[in-house]
């Protein structure tokens, strides 16, 4: 019997699309998909209601800070340790893992157009191709950068990835991840985290999908400290959404798919493990829509840094830097007098994977479309192409909103290696690194 049911004892915050979630990031939230399977007063009882077993998920050390401490507890049909089968290594495509052993550095600025949706049919897990690395996984350490194409719904197939947290960046048609925690709903200009060890099974209500995905490798992502901004604007904690408890009671041949030591194993098993009836806790899945981004930006002239954009971090062990930054460049006004408004030309630190998710990206009109995406590593110098440089530079500055666009970065302290596949793919731009040595001369000692 294949049974699905939403929390019928907590009255969900929002609705998105199909499903119904919880608003908040980071809270402590309580679910239940059956009066009373949550237990009172207790997390672990001698019987848990409705003959479930408890089993609690953590995501931190159990030692960690308050702040930083991530739990679960989970009441579910059967605990993870009976979803279980003989494990044998399967075929992970073109899904790699840091270190990446085929891949290598890149010195030139790198741009790719959009990799096209094939006709054969693949699941999520299938269509998943990387194209950077970086770090360590088995260090908790660094990221990974893929694009997925997705064509079929994964049909008694189940994941999940202990390798890292995964954020979902969809450019094309929705993305649905039903979930242990729930059911999440994610269309282009949302995005969805699902974190380290989370079981899920995706489906494409709208068709054939293309997006982009962020492997984290180290600490989950969190939400930036606003600093001088104060307590208002960027990404607010109530925009972001968590499923309600809902659960299959399904038994049937399934197969399970579980990323681990960068290996992706197989195992056949003979139930659907999504079988969580409540549940309670910090740590789980959540989705948020980039559109409720409240952007910030300087009103008279000069620019801000970029960090003004930062929507989710994942800290490293050094304070103010980070192992990965999820960085947004959505709609918004340019009002700066007598200033240079696209990005300035400049060298960083940081790697930067840029993804354009819809429109046109300010300081790239030309070669940049929707599904493309580039890489400018590590203190290697980029910025505007000719086009842009000379159209700001002789525009009449008067208040103009950025519309209709939305671009994004994976900025991670550490240089990212671009896979063999990516560097070989028949979509990459092979003369994009010329494009500063079309910047030209406009110095005149005789002219101010």
């Amino acid at each position: 019997m294949n049974v699905t049911l939403r929390s019928e004892t907590a009255t969900p915050s929002a609705v998105g699309q199909d499903h119904a979630y919880l608003a908040g990031f980071g809270n402590q939230f309580e679910t239940e998909a059956l009066p009373g399977a949550l237990p009172v007063g207790r997390n672990s009882p001698q019987r848990c209601a409705y003959g479930l077993y408890a089993e609690q998920l953590s995501g931190s050390p159990f030692t960690a800070p308050r702040a930083r401490n991530g739990r679960s507890w989970l009441y579910r049909i059967r605990p993870t340790l009976a979803h279980w089968g003989r494990f044998v290594r399967g075929d992970a495509r073109l899904w790699r893992t840091a270190p990446c052993q085929d891949g290598d550095l890149a010195i030139d600025p790198l741009r790719w157009d959009p990799i096209a949706v094939p006709d054969e049919p693949l699941s999520l897990i299938e269509g998943m191709r990387t194209i950077t690395a970086c770090g360590d996984a088995a260090a908790q350490s660094g990221m990974a950068a893929h694009v997925y194409v997705a064509t079929r719904a994964m049909q008694d197939e189940y994941f999940w990835n202990a390798d890292a947290e995964m954020l979902f960046v969809p450019q094309l048609g929705r993305l649905r991840l039903v979930t242990e925690f729930g059911v999440i709903d994610a269309a282009p200009g949302e995005i969805a985290v699902i974190p380290r060890g989370v079981k899920l099974r995706a489906e494409l209500p709208g068709g054939p999908a293309r997006g982009y995905v962020c492997e984290n490798y180290g600490g989950s992502f969190t939400l930036p400290e606003r600093g001088p901004i104060g307590a208002n604007c960027l990404a607010n904690p109530r925009d972001f959404l968590t499923p309600v408890a809902a659960y299959e009671d399904r038994d049937a041949p399934s197969q399970l798919a579980v990323k681990w030591g960068g290996v992706l194993w197989r195992a056949e098993i003979d139930h659907s493990p999504l079988d969580v009836v409540a549940w309670h806790g910090n740590y789980a899945p959540y989705k948020y829509d980039l559109r409720r981004f409240s952007p910030v930006g300087p009103v008279l002239f000069d620019h801000a840094d970029p960090s003004i954009f930062t929507t989710l971090t994942a800290p490293s062990e050094t304070p103010g830097t980070a192992n990965v930054d999820f960085v947004i460049f959505p709609e918004r006004w340019m009002v700066a007098e007598n200033t240079f408004r696209p990005p300035w030309y400049h060298m960083n630190i940081m790697s930067e994977f840029m993804g354009l998710i819809e429109g046109q990206y300010d300081a790239k009109p030309q070669g940049f479309v929707p599904g493309g995406f580039s890489l400018h590593n590590c203190m290697l110098p980029h910025g505007p192409d000719a086009e842009a440089f000379e159209r700001a530079s002789s525009a009449a500055l008067a208040p103009v909103k950025l519309s209709e666009t939305l671009a994004f970065m994976f900025e991670t302290r550490l240089a990212q290696h671009v896979t063999a596949y990516a560097a070989g793919a028949a979509e990459r731009q092979r003369d994009y690194g010329e494009y500063g040595r079309r910047l030209v001369r406009h110095f005149d000692p005789a002219r101010r």
